[in-house]
């Protein structure tokens, strides 16, 4: 009789054929915000869905939609087995501002027990995490229910096309769970499960001034500078104790009880450590409430960029005709992305002065969410994790947003277990991401061991 191997001893074993399969998937520049990566997009989706038939699935097709291409995959166990369906994106954040890099972002590299490169992390190194797990399971025929797999690659530009997708194919993506690997723990030693997300409200702004560019010599102080105005509009957004000021912003906030808010106080959280890894001397936020109750359980608001007349080198005395900026809103549970979108808009066309035209835009949106920790799903995350960093993890509520996360309750009335492996120190989004080598071997341990607690619950 041929022994099983451990979870651990399996990773060990294979671990230079893992890092080869992921780093031939991060090699593909997937870049969804640019279109020059267009043909990217599917070459990754390809290449996902070789490595799910070659992990055990039954089979894996490339799925078009609007956008860019879905990944579908499945491994059947039995009709009257539970199923389960992880959701992973293949999409990643464009890499600006390449000087800051210490490596190529699409050629990783192994440092000081870390993969760097974009990607590492968020989410072709987490999404790969999946995939182990369950080509370790059917290998050695210890899946005892389904799993389906949904890869996408627009959710780092808001997922537009995954809600007509869910549409279109309901029945396909039927299951009694959604398992996703996309956000973060409180730190390598200090295991926790999101049990709730932050929803996102996003905008761009366009004021316009004089029709052309000006001579700040001649017109400055006589015609208003597009560039002036959008800061001082933008200002007035925020007031001195961080309320935001938009009219009935906060009428569908959930307040905080006060046991929630007892619970967060016992979180250990160093806030010394905290400012230290990025490098600030102070925190600002909220008044009224502490550094992990405004940033993952109170919403906010962020000039996410801002540009406009002469940025190259030198200088030019201009006087810009245009100015622009993105923001952004992130919103708590039940307050609605489109609602607080619509309240933006009005709020800024009023406060518009008449010396200039304002344009505002709605980008992308979603709602927040939160999971039971009740759920028998989550008890076998509780377990997975504990199992592979020798302690119970902590519930959090964490800052992100996924907004497909809502559109998936609402379109297959099921909820989804957050089983997130990132930490800040991974970079996501930044030059320099990264993942802990270590992380990932615990990390395939974890989601191993829920898949087999799941059947026992």
């Amino acid at each position: 009789m041929t022994t099983i191997p451990t979870i651990q001893s399996y990773v060990v074993q294979n671990e230079a054929r893992f890092l080869d399969e992921l780093f031939r998937l991060i090699r593909i520049p997937s870049i969804s915000a640019e279109p020059a990566h267009h043909d990217d997009m599917l070459r990754c989706a390809k290449r996902w869905q070789e490595l799910l038939v070659a992990a055990g699935a039954d089979h894996a097709e490339v799925m078009p939609s609007e956008g860019n291409p879905l990944v579908y995959a499945e491994k059947h166990v039995s009709d009257a087995a539970p199923t389960v369906l992880v959701y992973g994106h293949y999409d990643v954040m464009p890499v600006d501002p390449l000087a800051l890099w210490h490596s190529n972002p699409f050629e990783p590299e192994v440092r000081d027990g870390r993969i760097w490169a974009r990607g590492a992390d968020d989410d072709k190194g987490q999404s790969f995490i999946q995939v182990k797990a369950l080509e370790y399971l059917v290998r050695h025929g210890l899946l005892k229910h389904n799993v389906k797999f949904i890869l996408e690659g627009e959710e780092e530009i808001g997922s537009p096309s995954l809600g007509s997708f869910l549409k279109q194919h309901h029945d396909l993506l039927q299951c009694d769970v959604i398992l996703v690997s996309d956000t973060s723990m409180l730190a390598a030693d200090l295991p926790s499960l999101t049990t709730g997300l932050r929803g996102l409200a996003y905008w761009q702004i366009e004021v316009t001034g004089p029709n052309r560019d000006l001579h700040s010599g001649h017109f400055g102080g006589a015609v208003a500078n597009p560039i002036n105005v959008l800061c001082e509009m933008l200002a007035k957004v925020t007031d001195a104790d961080g309320r935001i000021t938009i009219p009935h912003f906060y009428d569908d906030v959930e307040e905080l009880s006060a046991d929630e808010r007892s619970m967060i106080a016992h979180i250990p959280f160093d806030e010394q450590r905290y400012m230290q890894a990025i490098g600030v001397d102070a925190l600002r936020g909220e008044k009224g409430y502490s550094t992990i109750e405004r940033n993952a359980c109170r919403p906010s608001f962020d000039i996410c960029g801002i540009w406009g007349g002469h940025t190259g080198e030198g200088a030019k005395t201009v006087l810009p005709s245009k100015a622009y900026a993105k923001v952004s809103c992130r919103l708590v549970p039940h307050q609605q992305h489109e609602t607080v979108s619509q309240l933006f808009v009005d709020y800024i066309e009023r406060m518009a002065p008449k010396c200039v035209k304002v344009k505002v835009t709605p980008m992308h949106g979603g709602e927040g969410y939160v999971c039971p920790i009740t759920l028998p799903a989550y008890r076998a995350a509780e377990a997975g994790f504990e199992a592979a960093f020798g302690k119970r993890p902590l519930a959090v509520r964490r800052g992100g947003s996924i907004p497909i996360i809502s559109d998936f309750e609402r379109e297959l009335g099921v909820k989804t277990v957050l089983m997130g492996f990132g930490l800040e120190s991974n970079a996501i989004h930044s030059p320099n991401e990264n993942m802990p080598l270590s992380m990932m071997r615990k990390g395939i341990e974890a989601v191993t061991v829920f898949h087999q607690k799941y059947d026992e619950l």
